[in-house]
């Protein structure tokens, strides 16, 4: 576990999410959740020793199943955006680990079987507080991911928990993105409001505005190479050129090429198909 500052931690040891924990006086302040029940277990024994009120929240920043799967086994109240608790409406109450491959870290953990989904208790649009201590923590609306995605904003520490909306070395998830608000959340970030903040991304931990950067320029290559298609079912032959030039932008280790071709390739096939045209606002998954 690393501290960011007093009272601020983040882990980025488990398969999937860089989580996040805010100690107050009044209890701990989660964000997101590891997808395996065994590593749900290890990383709430090893808050134990952290101190805090009893209380206890768990932040969503959207809802993706690599940070959502272990929800419920947090065993606390969820709070996310209200377009994160809309995607739960609809989906079964109960998530099996079958399905499309779509290059989530999920899909690599050995024997996950069936798991109920944690809903979120607690939902807003566009902003929240938690007055848990003398600084707040501000929950805000930053569309991009996902339509529901959220930041964690600690402006008196100067912390920013961004979750997908930046990655460190590794592609990003297309098939549920607004990429137009990708872009102009990623913008936002570089301006100078921000000078000074430690970013941490959800994939990746603690990220500086070069990385930021980088972001942008990937998804907006992304998204001028998208808008040129007026094909709602994309030839087949062009997503993989696009896979194979986009898998150049990250030294990922041989083992997890496949797995990144594999998100690449789900999240262009995916992103063209389901939108009137790419360029417009998207629809969540």
């Amino acid at each position: 576990m690393q501290e960011i500052t007093q009272n601020i931690f983040i882990e980025d040891e488990f398969v999937g999410v860089t989580l996040g924990v805010i100690v107050t006086p009044r209890g701990l302040i989660h964000i997101d959740a590891p997808p395996s029940p065994e590593d749900v277990r290890a990383w709430r024994a090893s808050l134990m020793n952290l101190g805090g009120g009893m209380d206890r929240v768990l932040v969503n920043i959207d809802a993706h199943p690599d940070r959502t799967l272990g929800a419920r086994s947090m065993d606390c109240t969820v709070i996310a955006h209200e377009k994160t608790a809309q995607t739960f409406r609809t989906r079964p109450s109960t998530f099996k680990a079958q399905g499309e491959e779509t290059g989530a870290d999920w899909e690599v953990i050995p024997g996950l079987g069936s798991v109920r989904w944690a809903a979120p208790d607690i939902s807003f649009e566009d902003q929240m507080t938690l007055h848990w201590n003398s600084s707040p923590v501000i929950l805000e609306h930053h569309a991009g991911p996902s339509n529901g995605s959220i930041w964690v904003h600690l402006p008196e520490e100067k912390v920013l928990f961004v979750g997908d909306t930046v990655l460190k070395n590794q592609p990003p998830f297309l098939a549920g993105s607004n990429l137009k608000a990708w872009l102009e959340s990623l913008n936002l970030l570089l301006k100078p409001e921000y000078k000074g903040y430690t970013f941490i991304s959800s994939r990746g931990g603690i990220v500086n505005s070069a990385v930021i950067k980088t972001q942008y320029d990937l998804l907006k290559h992304i998204h001028d190479k998208l808008n040129k298609s007026t094909s709602k079912k994309p030839n087949p032959v062009v997503v993989e050129k696009m896979v194979t030039s986009l898998l150049g932008s990250f030294k990922a280790p041989a083992a997890r090429q496949k797995q990144f071709a594999q998100r690449l390739r789900y999240g262009l096939t995916h992103y063209n198909s389901r939108q009137p045209n790419v360029s417009g606002n998207s629809t969540e998954d």
